[in-house]
């Protein structure tokens, strides 16, 4: 597959061509990709037919669409049956794209449907990438409403813990800067609190946004919903996350998925809105989009609004997010729970 070969040594899969040729394809694959091989217009024919085959690490399995058209979520299937998923939304100054770097995740998080089915594998660099092409190559050719034609932010919060996969996910990231031309700046890579893995990236060259789920404000509670916690503790979290601020001068954003009767109380609010402070960060909160597998709900608007008055009453700089493709299973993981538990499936 010919995202699953680093773009520097296409040559090698396109023996007896002449050299501009693996130039023109690598320009195709990452600078403006599109959905067949058969758009590749300065390729010969042949050569063409030769390598649609090859093309995409994947096959969509299925595609969904809400808010207008805005939203669009993919399904991906890889030759050994792993599930991706990515989620494409349209704003009218920017498009997110959310990819996985995981086909599943070992992070066992209760409340998260990804997790629900544990781990299958790791994403190569190419899968991880490839997700961003496809999605170019999407809005290409059927366009994206009010928004950016191309993708230009990109979120690691789809299937998968990235910095559980770091080598391979720091290649996707090279890829994606230096070879797509991405911002560093416009991608964010997401993590439940893998310290080591935070390290890593402190020490890595890209200049990308950090961000911690991390969805509780103790140790007591954080165990609960965050198993990973028992390992690396909130303080070695908020540690590590406090040096690659120092270290990148980027923002620390911290995640929280609200949930009922659990994480969305007033207590639980000012505990993180002194986390926030401590880090200068930044907070995100999202009403817990509810999975198949799972008794966890999200609060009811008098609570989340109450959650975060008492937030920004603490101090914390804090935005609630907005709920996007929830009639389409737009959470992690959600379209392969529907998937493989529809009776049709």
């Amino acid at each position: 597959m010919l995202y699953l070969i680093p773009p520097e040594e296409l040559a090698e899969a396109l023996p007896g061509e002449p050299r501009y040729r693996a130039d023109q394809l690598r320009r195709w694959l990452y600078e403006t990709p599109v959905l067949g091989s058969e758009a590749m217009k300065n390729l010969p024919a042949r050569l063409r037919t030769e390598i649609d085959s090859r093309h995409w690490p994947f096959a969509v399995d299925l595609e969904q669409s809400a808010d207008a058209g805005t939203t669009r979520k993919w399904l991906f299937r890889t030759p050994d049956g792993a599930s991706i998923e990515s989620v494409l939304m349209g704003y009218p100054r920017r498009t997110t794209l959310c990819i996985s770097s995981q086909a599943g995740c070992a992070m066992a998080c209760t409340f998260c449907a990804t997790g629900q089915f544990g781990f299958e594998r790791h994403l190569e660099p190419g899968e991880i990438v490839a997700q961003v092409a496809y999605a170019n190559a999407h809005i290409r050719e059927h366009g994206l409403e009010n928004s950016p034609q191309r993708v230009t932010n990109i979120v690691f919060m789809g299937m998968g813990e990235p910095l559980a996969n770091f080598s391979r996910v720091n290649e996707a990231l090279r890829r994606l800067i230096e070879v797509m031309g991405i911002s560093a700046r416009s991608i964010t890579v997401s993590t439940v609190g893998v310290v080591p893995g935070i390290r890593r990236l402190t020490e890595a060259p890209w200049k990308v946004n950090l961000a911690v789920s991390l969805h509780a404000a103790d140790d007591q509670l954080r165990d609960e919903l965050v198993p990973l916690n028992k390992r690396y503790d909130l303080a070695n979290v908020i540690e590590a996350c406090r040096r690659y601020r120092d270290e990148k001068g980027r923002r620390i954003s911290i995640e929280w998925a609200l949930i009922d009767g659990k994480n969305d109380t007033v207590d639980q609010a000012r505990k993180l809105a002194a986390i926030a402070w401590d880090l200068r960060a930044h907070v995100n909160v999202i009403a817990l989009n509810q999975t198949p597998l799972s008794q966890d709900a999200p609060p009811s608007p008098r609570q989340v609004q109450a959650f975060m008055t008492a937030l920004t009453d603490a101090g914390a700089n804090a935005t609630l997010r907005d709920t996007r493709g929830r009639d389409i299973d737009a959470a992690c993981g959600q379209l392969r729970v529907r998937s493989a538990t529809s009776p049709n499936a």
